[in-house]
């Protein structure tokens, strides 16, 4: 496995870890918690699915499961984020250094897709 590779399962798993962390702050109003779990989920996903990625077989089942990351979970991720901000259980503040990294996963994982469909 590249270098690159590994140094994007653990940023990836740091992002997991982060999630975990901000659902466990979160106040306990059903909506952040039903917002949180949605999160949760998409957020966690995130690193599985790219470990998956990684174990692809072919070209083709790479970039299926590289689209689920982006598609599926990291961009889900996003929204529950701004949703967080939006319905204002969270601040802007407080979640803008995590929103930014769901959003640069999305740009790195999309460009991944978009090389290994020219290759």
């Amino acid at each position: 496995m590249s270098s690159q590779s590994e140094q994007l399962r653990e940023r990836t798993k740091s992002f997991a870890l982060r999630i975990v962390k901000l659902f466990r702050s979160l106040p306990r109003s059903t909506e952040a918690q039903v917002i949180g779990k949605q999160l949760l989920r998409s957020g966690t996903s995130v690193a599985a699915n790219y470990r998956a990625a990684c174990r692809a077989r072919s070209k083709p089942e790479f970039i299926s499961k590289i689209g689920i990351v982006i598609e599926e979970e990291v961009d889900e991720s996003v929204l529950w984020i701004e949703m967080l901000s939006d319905a204002e259980i969270l601040t802007r503040k407080r979640l803008e250094h995590l929103l930014d990294e769901a959003r640069q996963l999305t740009a790195i994982f999309t460009a991944s897709r978009e090389i290994a469909k020219k290759k």
